[in-house]
């Protein structure tokens, strides 16, 4: 698939994101398409959907896996919904071709 999950934006990087709260693991899946044909990360947490738990396990999962400060991650929407969209604040470009580098996104 060659669609990228992401988008370059003037504050940083847009990523957009397909969660599965109550999963038995956390865990990156790859990239999916939604039904409007949008490129999204799958991501599987434990955690549960209230209180901003899963939200805040998925940007604990994703800094892990790209070594990016939590702070630099803010859910900008679907704060609760299964499809969001995060952003990551700091050189888009460099964001991009950091995580194209190491994710094989």
């Amino acid at each position: 698939m060659t669609a990228r999950p992401f988008r370059e934006t003037a504050a940083g990087l847009e990523v957009f994101l397909r969660v599965t709260p109550k999963a038995s693991a956390n865990r990156l899946q790859g990239v999916v398409l939604d039904d409007a044909g949008t490129a999204r990360l799958k991501i599987l947490v434990t955690a549960v959907p209230e209180d901003g738990k899963a939200n805040r396990e998925v940007i604990k999962l994703l800094s892990k896996a790209w070594k990016i400060p939590k702070s630099d991650f803010t859910v900008i929407s679907g704060q609760t919904a299964r499809s969001k969209t995060l952003l990551i604040a700091g050189d888009a470009a460099a964001l991009a071709a950091s995580l194209g580098a190491t994710s094989g996104i």
